[in-house]
Protein backbone atom coordinates (compact mmCIF):
# COMPACT_ATOMS: atom_id res chain seq x y z
CA UNK A 1 0.00 0.00 0.00
CA UNK A 2 1.52 3.30 -1.11
CA UNK A 3 0.52 6.59 0.54
CA UNK A 4 1.63 9.95 -0.87
CA UNK A 5 1.37 12.93 1.48
CA UNK A 6 1.08 16.28 -0.26
CA UNK A 7 2.30 18.91 2.18
CA UNK A 8 4.38 16.29 3.97
CA UNK A 9 7.10 18.81 4.78
CA UNK A 10 4.78 20.67 7.15
CA UNK A 11 3.70 19.94 10.70
CA UNK A 12 0.47 18.09 9.91
CA UNK A 13 1.85 16.13 6.97
CA UNK A 14 4.99 15.04 8.81
CA UNK A 15 3.02 14.00 11.91
CA UNK A 16 0.68 11.99 9.69
CA UNK A 17 3.66 10.29 8.05
CA UNK A 18 5.13 9.41 11.45
CA UNK A 19 1.80 8.03 12.68
CA UNK A 20 1.54 5.86 9.56
CA UNK A 21 5.11 4.65 10.00
CA UNK A 22 4.56 3.76 13.66
CA UNK A 23 1.35 1.89 12.85
CA UNK A 24 2.89 0.05 9.90
CA UNK A 25 -0.08 0.96 7.73
CA UNK A 26 1.79 1.44 4.47
CA UNK A 27 4.71 -0.27 2.79
CA UNK A 28 5.61 2.88 0.90
CA UNK A 29 5.45 6.57 1.86
CA UNK A 30 6.10 9.42 -0.54
CA UNK A 31 6.53 12.94 0.81
CA UNK A 32 5.65 15.81 -1.52
CA UNK A 33 6.01 19.46 -0.59
CA UNK A 34 6.51 22.82 -2.31
CA UNK A 35 9.51 23.16 0.01
CA UNK A 36 11.60 20.36 -1.50
CA UNK A 37 14.32 20.65 1.13
CA UNK A 38 11.82 20.26 3.99
CA UNK A 39 10.28 17.25 2.24
CA UNK A 40 13.70 15.64 1.83
CA UNK A 41 14.54 16.30 5.47
CA UNK A 42 11.30 14.76 6.72
CA UNK A 43 11.65 11.73 4.44
CA UNK A 44 15.23 11.16 5.57
CA UNK A 45 14.31 11.47 9.26
CA UNK A 46 11.44 9.01 8.81
CA UNK A 47 13.64 6.63 6.84
CA UNK A 48 16.21 6.60 9.63
CA UNK A 49 13.56 5.20 11.98
CA UNK A 50 12.03 2.70 9.57
CA UNK A 51 14.11 -0.21 10.87
CA UNK A 52 12.32 0.09 14.22
CA UNK A 53 8.90 -0.35 12.63
CA UNK A 54 8.04 -2.10 9.37
CA UNK A 55 11.01 -1.20 7.17
CA UNK A 56 8.90 1.00 4.93
CA UNK A 57 10.22 2.57 1.74
CA UNK A 58 10.18 6.32 2.36
CA UNK A 59 11.22 8.97 -0.15
CA UNK A 60 10.38 12.27 -1.80
CA UNK A 61 9.42 12.82 -5.41
CA UNK A 62 7.16 14.51 -7.90
CA UNK A 63 3.49 14.00 -8.76
CA UNK A 64 4.44 11.73 -11.64
CA UNK A 65 6.21 9.41 -9.20
CA UNK A 66 3.06 9.47 -7.05
CA UNK A 67 0.87 8.17 -9.89
CA UNK A 68 0.86 4.62 -8.48
CA UNK A 69 -0.33 5.76 -5.04
CA UNK A 70 -3.20 3.93 -3.40
CA UNK A 71 -3.99 6.93 -1.21
CA UNK A 72 -3.28 10.65 -1.70
CA UNK A 73 -3.36 12.63 1.57
CA UNK A 74 -3.56 16.39 0.99
CA UNK A 75 -2.40 18.43 3.98
CA UNK A 76 -0.97 21.50 2.21
CA UNK A 77 -2.56 24.83 3.06
CA UNK A 78 -1.97 28.52 3.70
CA UNK A 79 -2.12 30.33 7.03
CA UNK A 80 -4.27 33.33 7.76
CA UNK A 81 -2.58 36.71 7.32
CA UNK A 82 -3.04 39.57 9.82
CA UNK A 83 -6.34 41.37 9.19
CA UNK A 84 -7.31 38.83 6.52
CA UNK A 85 -10.96 37.78 6.47
CA UNK A 86 -11.94 34.12 6.75
CA UNK A 87 -13.43 34.22 3.25
CA UNK A 88 -10.20 35.70 1.80
CA UNK A 89 -8.20 32.89 3.38
CA UNK A 90 -10.67 30.35 2.01
CA UNK A 91 -10.27 31.89 -1.44
CA UNK A 92 -6.48 31.59 -1.31
CA UNK A 93 -6.62 28.01 -0.07
CA UNK A 94 -9.16 27.05 -2.73
CA UNK A 95 -6.83 28.45 -5.40
CA UNK A 96 -3.86 26.50 -3.99
CA UNK A 97 -5.96 23.36 -3.68
CA UNK A 98 -7.05 23.54 -7.31
CA UNK A 99 -3.39 23.78 -8.31
CA UNK A 100 -2.70 20.61 -6.31
CA UNK A 101 -5.62 18.79 -7.94
CA UNK A 102 -4.31 19.85 -11.32
CA UNK A 103 -0.86 18.48 -10.46
CA UNK A 104 -2.36 15.15 -9.36
CA UNK A 105 -4.34 14.90 -12.60
CA UNK A 106 -1.28 15.78 -14.68
CA UNK A 107 0.90 13.26 -12.84
CA UNK A 108 -1.77 10.59 -13.16
CA UNK A 109 -3.50 8.30 -10.68
CA UNK A 110 -4.92 4.80 -10.44
CA UNK A 111 -8.63 4.28 -11.05
CA UNK A 112 -9.09 2.89 -7.52
CA UNK A 113 -7.02 5.56 -5.74
CA UNK A 114 -8.44 7.26 -2.65
CA UNK A 115 -8.08 10.99 -1.96
CA UNK A 116 -8.14 12.07 1.70
CA UNK A 117 -8.42 15.84 2.14
CA UNK A 118 -7.04 17.29 5.38
CA UNK A 119 -6.41 20.90 4.32
CA UNK A 120 -8.88 23.51 5.54
CA UNK A 121 -11.63 24.45 4.99
CA UNK A 122 -11.84 20.67 4.72
CA UNK A 123 -15.54 20.35 3.83
CA UNK A 124 -15.31 22.95 1.05
CA UNK A 125 -12.13 21.44 -0.37
CA UNK A 126 -13.57 17.92 -0.17
CA UNK A 127 -16.57 19.06 -2.20
CA UNK A 128 -14.28 20.69 -4.79
CA UNK A 129 -12.09 17.58 -4.99
CA UNK A 130 -15.10 15.34 -5.56
CA UNK A 131 -16.21 17.60 -8.41
CA UNK A 132 -12.85 18.14 -10.10
CA UNK A 133 -10.38 15.33 -9.45
CA UNK A 134 -11.95 12.82 -11.85
CA UNK A 135 -12.61 9.99 -9.40
CA UNK A 136 -15.97 8.66 -8.18
CA UNK A 137 -17.28 10.65 -5.20
CA UNK A 138 -17.02 7.54 -3.05
CA UNK A 139 -13.22 7.66 -3.45
CA UNK A 140 -12.90 11.22 -2.15
CA UNK A 141 -13.26 12.04 1.53
CA UNK A 142 -12.18 14.69 3.98
CA UNK A 143 -10.91 14.29 7.53
CA UNK A 144 -14.09 16.10 8.57
CA UNK A 145 -14.83 16.02 12.28
CA UNK A 146 -12.45 13.14 13.03
CA UNK A 147 -10.09 15.40 15.00
CA UNK A 148 -12.99 17.17 16.74
CA UNK A 149 -14.42 13.78 17.73
CA UNK A 150 -11.07 12.63 19.10
CA UNK A 151 -10.73 15.82 21.15
CA UNK A 152 -14.33 15.46 22.35
CA UNK A 153 -13.77 11.90 23.54
CA UNK A 154 -10.54 12.76 25.30
CA UNK A 155 -12.19 15.62 27.20
CA UNK A 156 -15.16 13.44 28.23
CA UNK A 157 -12.72 10.78 29.42
CA UNK A 158 -10.78 13.33 31.43
CA UNK A 159 -13.97 14.62 33.07
CA UNK A 160 -15.23 11.13 33.98
CA UNK A 161 -11.76 9.71 34.73
CA UNK A 162 -12.08 6.77 32.33
CA UNK A 163 -9.90 5.58 29.43
CA UNK A 164 -10.62 7.60 26.29
CA UNK A 165 -10.67 4.36 24.27
CA UNK A 166 -13.89 3.39 26.06
CA UNK A 167 -15.66 6.65 25.22
CA UNK A 168 -17.94 6.53 22.19
CA UNK A 169 -19.12 10.04 21.40
CA UNK A 170 -19.18 11.90 18.12
CA UNK A 171 -19.07 15.38 16.63
CA UNK A 172 -20.92 15.76 13.31
CA UNK A 173 -21.53 18.52 10.78
CA UNK A 174 -19.01 21.05 9.56
CA UNK A 175 -15.41 21.01 10.73
CA UNK A 176 -15.92 24.56 11.95
CA UNK A 177 -18.24 26.83 13.86
CA UNK A 178 -21.46 24.92 13.08
CA UNK A 179 -20.26 21.49 14.25
CA UNK A 180 -22.39 19.86 16.97
CA UNK A 181 -22.07 17.08 19.56
CA UNK A 182 -24.26 13.96 19.48
CA UNK A 183 -24.94 13.62 23.20
CA UNK A 184 -28.05 11.51 22.63
CA UNK A 185 -25.99 8.40 21.85
CA UNK A 186 -22.76 9.11 23.78
CA UNK A 187 -21.63 6.14 25.86
CA UNK A 188 -18.80 4.57 27.82
CA UNK A 189 -18.22 0.95 26.88
CA UNK A 190 -21.82 0.78 25.62
CA UNK A 191 -23.39 2.44 28.68
CA UNK A 192 -25.11 5.83 28.20
CA UNK A 193 -23.32 8.78 29.77
CA UNK A 194 -25.64 11.72 29.11
CA UNK A 195 -27.11 11.60 32.63
CA UNK A 196 -23.62 11.42 34.15
CA UNK A 197 -22.84 14.92 32.94
CA UNK A 198 -24.96 17.96 33.76
CA UNK A 199 -26.02 20.27 30.91
CA UNK A 200 -23.50 22.81 32.19
CA UNK A 201 -20.65 20.28 32.06
CA UNK A 202 -21.76 19.08 28.62
CA UNK A 203 -21.67 22.65 27.37
CA UNK A 204 -18.24 23.25 28.89
CA UNK A 205 -16.78 20.10 27.31
CA UNK A 206 -18.16 20.92 23.88
CA UNK A 207 -17.03 24.54 24.01
CA UNK A 208 -13.51 23.45 24.86
CA UNK A 209 -13.67 20.93 22.03
CA UNK A 210 -14.53 23.73 19.61
CA UNK A 211 -11.73 25.98 20.83
CA UNK A 212 -9.09 23.27 21.28
CA UNK A 213 -7.49 24.00 17.92
CA UNK A 214 -7.00 27.66 18.79
CA UNK A 215 -5.72 26.66 22.24
CA UNK A 216 -3.05 24.40 20.74
CA UNK A 217 -2.06 27.04 18.17
CA UNK A 218 -1.64 29.63 20.92
CA UNK A 219 0.52 27.34 23.04
CA UNK A 220 2.71 25.59 20.44
CA UNK A 221 1.99 27.11 17.04
CA UNK A 222 -0.23 24.40 15.57
CA UNK A 223 -1.72 20.94 15.99
CA UNK A 224 0.21 17.92 14.78
CA UNK A 225 0.16 14.74 16.82
CA UNK A 226 -3.60 14.38 17.27
CA UNK A 227 -4.44 15.22 13.68
CA UNK A 228 -1.74 12.80 12.52
CA UNK A 229 -3.28 10.09 14.67
CA UNK A 230 -6.76 10.66 13.23
CA UNK A 231 -5.41 10.63 9.67
CA UNK A 232 -3.83 7.26 10.48
CA UNK A 233 -7.16 6.07 11.86
CA UNK A 234 -8.89 6.79 8.55
CA UNK A 235 -6.10 5.20 6.54
CA UNK A 236 -6.24 2.10 8.74
CA UNK A 237 -9.93 1.70 7.86
CA UNK A 238 -9.02 1.94 4.17
CA UNK A 239 -5.92 -0.27 4.10
CA UNK A 240 -7.36 -2.99 6.35
CA UNK A 241 -10.90 -2.66 4.93
CA UNK A 242 -12.23 -2.57 8.50
CA UNK A 243 -15.46 -0.82 7.47
CA UNK A 244 -15.41 1.28 10.61
CA UNK A 245 -18.06 3.95 11.09
CA UNK A 246 -16.18 7.25 11.10
CA UNK A 247 -17.29 10.92 10.99
CA UNK A 248 -15.42 11.73 7.78
CA UNK A 249 -16.60 14.39 5.36
CA UNK A 250 -17.98 13.38 1.97
CA UNK A 251 -20.51 14.57 -0.57
CA UNK A 252 -24.00 13.58 0.51
CA UNK A 253 -26.57 12.03 -1.76
CA UNK A 254 -29.63 11.69 0.46
CA UNK A 255 -28.45 10.75 3.97
CA UNK A 256 -30.45 12.75 6.53
CA UNK A 257 -32.07 14.48 3.55
CA UNK A 258 -28.77 16.16 2.59
CA UNK A 259 -27.55 16.52 -0.98
CA UNK A 260 -24.81 18.33 -2.89
CA UNK A 261 -22.73 19.23 0.17
CA UNK A 262 -19.67 17.66 1.77
CA UNK A 263 -20.23 17.26 5.50
CA UNK A 264 -19.50 14.76 8.27
CA UNK A 265 -22.16 12.15 8.98
CA UNK A 266 -21.66 8.55 10.25
CA UNK A 267 -19.84 6.85 7.38
CA UNK A 268 -18.65 3.30 6.76
CA UNK A 269 -15.07 3.49 5.44
CA UNK A 270 -13.26 0.62 3.72
CA UNK A 271 -10.82 -0.19 0.94
CA UNK A 272 -13.14 1.23 -1.71
CA UNK A 273 -13.45 4.50 0.22
CA UNK A 274 -16.92 5.62 1.24
CA UNK A 275 -18.89 2.37 1.48
CA UNK A 276 -22.11 3.78 2.90
CA UNK A 277 -23.57 6.64 4.93
CA UNK A 278 -25.43 5.45 8.02
CA UNK A 279 -28.45 7.32 9.39
CA UNK A 280 -28.39 6.74 13.12
CA UNK A 281 -31.23 8.37 14.98
CA UNK A 282 -30.53 11.92 16.10
CA UNK A 283 -32.50 13.99 18.59
CA UNK A 284 -34.66 16.79 17.11
CA UNK A 285 -32.08 19.34 18.29
CA UNK A 286 -29.25 17.40 16.66
CA UNK A 287 -31.16 16.95 13.41
CA UNK A 288 -31.76 20.70 13.23
CA UNK A 289 -28.08 21.36 13.95
CA UNK A 290 -27.07 19.07 11.07
CA UNK A 291 -29.43 20.83 8.66
CA UNK A 292 -28.17 24.24 9.76
CA UNK A 293 -24.56 23.14 9.41
CA UNK A 294 -25.18 21.91 5.86
CA UNK A 295 -26.90 25.19 5.00
CA UNK A 296 -23.89 27.19 6.22
CA UNK A 297 -21.52 25.04 4.16
CA UNK A 298 -23.65 25.47 1.04
CA UNK A 299 -23.40 29.25 1.44
CA UNK A 300 -19.61 29.05 1.51
CA UNK A 301 -19.51 26.63 -1.43
CA UNK A 302 -21.60 29.11 -3.46
CA UNK A 303 -19.13 31.92 -2.65
CA UNK A 304 -16.19 29.74 -3.71
CA UNK A 305 -17.72 28.57 -6.98
CA UNK A 306 -16.12 29.76 -10.17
Amino acid sequence: MKVSIIGGGGRVGSCAAFALECAGLSSELQIIDANAEAAEGEALDLLHGSSAFAGQRIYTGCYKRAANSDIFVITAGLRRKPDESRLDLIGRNVALFRQILGSIREGGFKSDAIVLVVSNPVDILTYIASQEIGLPASQVMGLGTMLDTSRFRSLIAKELKVPSTQVNATILGEHGDSMFPVWSSASINGLPIKKELSPMVQSRIFERTKTSGAEVIKRKGGAGYAVGATIAQVIRAITLDTREILPVSSVQNGAYGLRDVAISVPTIVGRSGIVKHVEFELSPKESLALSNSAAELKKTIAKCSR
